[in-house]
């Protein structure tokens, strides 16, 4: 039997509010644990549990040393975007 994907909301509460600062760093261009920390304001004790829970996921993924979003990522940045526009309305 096939995994079944995740929804919007069990990736949230899966992550939390850490987990998610830590996937937009990633986003805006941080490849390592100094810049994740410095990009989301997160102790690098937490960034360093949720790393591989975002791994895991197939969120991100580690090449050459450096993170980066995998699709389904950006897949779920994109829903979190669209999700927040829609309550601001």
């Amino acid at each position: 039997m096939e995994k079944e994907e995740e929804s919007l909301d069990d990736l949230k509460y899966l992550l939390g509010n850490m987990g998610i600062e830590i996937l937009l760093a990633i986003d805006r261009g941080a490849k390592d644990f100094e810049t994740i920390k410095l990009f989301s304001g997160v102790p690098l004790s937490c960034i360093k549990g949720r790393i591989p829970v975002l791994i895991d996921l197939n969120l991100i993924q580690k090449k050459n040393n450096e993170y980066s979003l995998k699709e389904k990522g950006r897949n779920f940045k994109k829903k979190l975007e669209r999700k927040k526009d829609f309550k601001m309305e």
